[in-house]
Parts: structure tokens; C-alpha cells; sequence
């Protein structure tokens, strides 16, 4: 089978290999970040924009995913609510978005970036 430099093999044997395409350790990312407390959402680029504009969801915006040996770095780009606790929101989300692609996927996960990219004062806070 030809390498696809867009999946991560998480078991291979004699029956086969299985792989797990980035673009779904991308959508495991983004739906943990955005369960944690104090996340608005997701901070994507205008691509992005323009697929949520016509009523599509992008569940992997905002995340970066790469293969760096046998370990996973991600990186998410979060808005966090107005008054929240920065680092604190930061820090529930590297731990829920690794705990998560752990658990769903096998696959280590070495580094879990945290971008905040704005801040929501639309809310009542």
C-alpha cells in the first residue's frame, strides 16, 4: 500500500494495517476543545469562514495536526469567553484534547499547542 502522508498508522500485522486520517484526529481535537468550560469556539482562517457562511459544519477548524516520529502535535486556535481564565482554560483544554485522541485513537499525542485567538465579549458574562 502507498504511504498517505495524511493518515497515522495505529496498528499494523499480519492482517493489515489500520490508519486514522489526520483530518479525523483534527475533528477528535476540535469537538474536545470546544467541550471545555470557557471555550467560545474554534478560530479558523477564511476558508473556514466561508464553509460555516454556507451552512456546513467544519468540525476540524482551527486545528493543526502533525506526525513528528511516532508521536501526534497538535495545535488549536481556540476564542475564549470574556472574564475566563486564560491559562487555566488553556491547560483543561491540552489535557481533554490529549486524553481524547488517546483514548479514541491509540496514537500518542507528544505535544498539544494551545493559540488563543480571540475573545468572545458577545455573551452575557
Amino acid at each position: 500500500m502507498a504511504e498517505d502522508r495524511k493518515a497515522f498508522v495505529i496498528k499494523e500485522d499480519d492482517m493489515g494495517e489500520i490508519t486514522v486520517a489526520e483530518e479525523v484526529v483534527a475533528i477528535i481535537a476540535g469537538i474536545a476543545s470546544t467541550e471545555v468550560e470557557g471555550v467560545s469556539s474554534m478560530s479558523g482562517n477564511i476558508t473556514n469562514e466561508i464553509v460555516a457562511k454556507l451552512g456546513m459544519k467544519n468540525l476540524s477548524k482551527g486545528v493543526k495536526v502533525e506526525m513528528n516520529g511516532n508521536n501526534v502535535n497538535v495545535l488549536v486556535s481556540i476564542i475564549v469567553d470574556y472574564q475566563a481564565n486564560v491559562p487555566e482554560v488553556s491547560r483543561r483544554v491540552q489535557e481533554r484534547v490529549k486524553t481524547s485522541i488517546e483514548n479514541m485513537t491509540g496514537l500518542n499525542v507528544a505535544e498539544v499547542n494551545v493559540k488563543i485567538a480571540g475573545i468572545d465579549v458577545s455573551k452575557d458574562n
